[in-house]
């Protein structure tokens, strides 16, 4: 039912003429900027990739309709992947990007499954499951690249899991086009091993740095440093409305009086939790559970996330479902924790009042209890538990 409301809801959103949706905003939501980056690299232009004016004069001629501004975050790089999209219309490119992070999410949600004996059985309860999870209904909605996240950080985790260590370390490192996702990611992998998987991880994140130096020159990539080196001084206009956020950074400042007493909070719940990851990924040798601690940890680190990030917790949900059904002792400590994390994105709204980001709360309940979780990490198929 709740998957039915979302997706007939923007459906009816989406269905008005024009490029606006019915409550007057851009259809795609985050899209138009990757619209723009992509003609821009297209125009040879690139000088022009972190000029927040020139972008705004080029979103008023492709949706004249509302002024729209987008702060110049992203890597050079991102602009390559959407050059051939902006060959086409605002709105056919759209459609191309929807359908492409449909199906980069249902890859990545496949090959998580496959690997949960226990669920084997609940393909149905899966399916409707997945397709209603608020993070993947908000990627859509958003036009992110969140999608292009969650299936590279699966694909470095089904390496990893075949000791292929150098292409986990390809996966893993390409997530450096976002770096709010790859300097947490890449923290806890530093410290809580494999040294390999750290090494290559690190190897490949320089290599595509140093293509997109190579591919766009030093006067970009300066410009890109300083619009990194300059985020906190913006991050009112990367978040106009906080409680809409769902970073633990934005969760300590709405709760904190002062800013610095908020990043003071911060800096040392980011503390506690990599201390945490390393100590809970020494703890278990399964790899699925080693991995939703990851994804969890780089969640809670990461000092800027949007609704469409949490698509990243689809794969966090399938694993430890499946490690709760192999330990039936676990299965009740871990039912609340999921649920929680599973449905407390759609109440983000509260916070405007509340003050309270009920999702980072979750995500660090379910965080804990994955650490401290202790159970059987070998099982393989239902057959395995004991009569």
């Amino acid at each position: 039912m709740l998957g039915i409301c979302l997706w007939l809801g923007y459906a009816w959103d989406m269905s008005g003429p024009g490029l606006l949706d019915r409550v007057g905003q851009p259809k795609g939501g985050d899209f138009p900027h990757f619209y723009v980056l992509g003609q821009l690299v297209r125009a040879g232009r690139a000088d022009l990739l972190y000029d927040m004016a020139a972008q705004s004069r080029m979103l008023a001629a492709i949706i004249p309709e509302k002024p729209l501004a987008y702060v110049p975050l992203y890597g050079p790089q991102v602009s390559l992947l959407f050059a051939p999209l902006a060959t086409l219309p605002y709105g056919t490119a759209l459609a191309v990007w929807d359908v492409a992070n449909i199906l980069l999410y249902t890859i990545a949600c496949w090959l998580v499954w496959r690997r949960c004996p226990f669920l084997q059985r609940e393909r149905a309860t899966v399916l409707v499951l997945a397709a209603a999870l608020p993070g993947f209904f908000s990627l859509i909605a958003w036009g992110q690249t969140s999608g292009l996240a969650l299936l590279l950080m699966v694909l470095g985790w089904l390496a990893w899991r075949d000791e292929r260590y150098l292409l986990a370390g390809v996966a893993f490192g390409s997530l450096v086009f976002k770096p709010q996702l790859f300097v947490p990611a890449a923290a806890v992998l530093l410290l809580a091993g494999p040294w390999r998987v750290a090494a290559t991880t690190l190897a490949s994140a320089l290599l595509q740095l140093v293509f997109t130096w190579q591919r766009f020159g030093t006067a970009v990539m300066q410009q890109y440093a300083h619009a990194l080196i300059q985020t906190g001084r913006v991050m009112s206009w990367i978040e106009p409305r906080p409680w809409a956020t769902h970073s633990s950074r934005a969760f300590f400042t709405m709760l904190a009086p002062r800013p610095w007493i908020a990043m003071t909070i911060y800096a040392l719940f980011a503390i506690a939790i990599v201390a945490l990851a390393v100590t809970g990924s020494r703890r278990h040798a399964d790899l699925n559970q080693r991995f939703a601690i990851l994804l969890l940890a780089t969640l809670l680190l990461a000092p800027h996330l949007g609704i469409a990030d949490l698509v990243i917790l689809a794969p966090v949900i399938l694993l430890m479902a499946n490690w709760a059904r192999g330990n039936p002792g676990y299965s009740d400590r871990f039912a609340w924790p999921l649920c929680a994390v599973y449905a407390t994105p759609l109440l983000g709204w509260t916070a405007r009042w509340t003050h309270l980001q009920l999702s980072v709360a979750a995500m660090a309940w379910l965080f804990w209890v994955c650490v401290k979780s202790e159970g059987r990490d070998h099982l393989e198929s239902p057959e395995d538990l004991p009569a």
